[in-house]
């Protein structure tokens, strides 16, 4: 049977400061510029979510829209939009959230519940030019 690639693109609204303890105020304004604000700054983070698979011969599908609809739902768009991730969620808590990071969390948060017969891609745009993909 021949590999079928399912996307559902979903959105979400997050605020956020990169910084990292570790270094000094210095450094991090350095490394970090404008986005080490202590008064953070925010995003329209547009996220698309690829599912890889064989279909089903019963029902066609890779896997059913409306259940990986809800999955985005739940476990990335409840979890996050409209929040401080630095403040409000327990995954960056101690973990900077760059784009990079904030895509392998919902990597690792849909992975969880996605069956692992399924191949999953992440692409995360914090910006219309500025994108990363888990795993690359």
């Amino acid at each position: 049977m021949s590999k079928v690639a399912v996307y559902r693109k979903e959105h979400f609204n997050a605020a956020h400061r990169l910084h990292n303890p570790a270094l000094s105020a210095e450094e991090n304004a350095r490394v970090f510029g404008k986005c080490n604000s202590p008064n953070y700054h925010g995003h329209n983070y547009e996220l698309s979510v690829k599912v890889t698979g064989e279909m089903d011969p019963v029902t066609g599908f890779v896997i059913d829209t409306k259940t990986l609809s809800k999955l985005i739902l739940t476990e990335v768009v409840e979890r996050f939009d409209h929040r401080n991730l630095n403040l409000d969620t327990k995954e960056f808590k101690d973990l900077n959230p760059t784009a990079e990071n904030i895509a392998i969390v919902i990597y690792n948060l849909l992975r969880a519940k996605i069956d692992a017969k399924h191949d999953l891609k992440i692409t995360l745009y914090e910006t219309e030019r500025n994108f990363v993909e888990y795993p690359a």
